[in-house]
């Protein structure tokens, strides 16, 4: 695919760390937000955006310009490709598509970081709905791999291979997705998980501390590795003979598993459970501990990791 021209439509924090990421694999990247700080925002990140990515991938030769626009048809102009970020309203998301489509050519992909909204919903006013897809990255989205792509109802399956093979170039690890869900894939993963933990703190079972501790010192590091399905394996003689063996305990969980409501009781649990297992550490403290660490994880995982 090669060097590509990248339009970016939103540049809060998921857009600044897309354009840092599309940057350093080599494309160049223009950039429009309606907010006139976020370029200086942006100014002040980018030396730290800039060397977790070159910590990730030491000796990259290529790296792309980002470039800053007024508006939006200046921004567009000449683009091979659309990452739009913007607001995770519908109304807001179709006339901003809409927008997209009266500036760029009718081959260019436009990709939706959204991670909430379906495809579907959001191409209802598109001319060329065809070429509208979803690209939901994960945070932070400059270091961490995945990206899910998944079409709506319009959406040509084409699409999704031209921007599947565009993440994937720059290093991403992308997952297409067959059709849509509410949450796509990882979070609705993630949310199985935390309705759980939410619901275990909630009872007393366990302290927020002790659950996040059971997260990354139990199946964390071998699913970093391998993920959930080929690590049970290992387990056994083959995922046949692990189902077998250990089916009816995980169907004795199942079906004990708990619920969860975000009531207030819930909600005041939950947040004195996690301001005791954070201690006094800052937000920023905790961030800038959660990238440097990320780094090293991710170098290994690309090193040693089965997918």
């Amino acid at each position: 695919m090669g060097r590509q021209t990248i339009g970016i439509v939103g540049f809060g924090v998921i857009g600044q760390r897309w354009a840092a990421a599309f940057a350093h694999a080599g494309h160049v990247v223009r950039a429009y937000d309606p907010n006139p700080e976020r370029e200086d925002d942006f100014r002040r990140n980018f030396p730290a955006l800039k060397a977790d990515l070159d910590a990730l991938s030491p000796g990259a030769e290529a790296r792309g310009e980002i470039r800053f626009f007024d508006e939006i048809g200046e921004t567009l102009a000449g683009v091979d490709f659309v990452q739009e970020n913007g607001p995770e309203q519908i109304d807001l998301k179709r006339q901003l598509l809409a927008d997209i489509e009266n500036h760029v050519g009718d081959a260019v992909i436009i990709a939706s970081s959204s991670s909430a909204l379906l495809v579907s919903d959001m191409q209802t006013q598109c001319r060329r709905p065809d070429r509208i897809v979803l690209g939901h990255p994960f945070n932070p989205v400059h270091l961490m791999p995945l990206v899910e792509i998944v079409g709506g109802k319009l959406t040509d399956p084409a699409a999704l291979e031209t921007a599947r093979a565009l993440y994937e170039e720059m290093g991403k690890k992308p997952v297409v997705m067959s059709r849509e869900i509410t949450g796509h894939l990882a979070l609705r993963l993630m949310g199985a998980m935390w309705r759980e933990a939410i619901a275990l703190v909630r009872d007393g079972v366990a302290s927020v501390e002790d659950v996040d501790r059971a997260f990354v010192y139990g199946p964390g590091p071998k699913w970093a590795l391998q993920g959930s399905f080929i690590s049970n394996q290992l387990n056994a003689a083959g995922m046949e003979d692990f189902l077998r063996k250990y089916g009816p305990t995980y169907q004795a969980i199942w079906d004990t598993l708990l619920d969860a409501k975000l009531d207030e009781a819930t909600i005041a649990a939950v947040t004195a459970s996690t301001s005791e297992a954070v201690g006094g550490r800052s937000q920023e403290q905790l961030k800038a501990e959660r990238e440097a660490g990320l780094v090293a994880v991710l170098k290994n995982i690309a090193q040693h990791g089965a997918l």
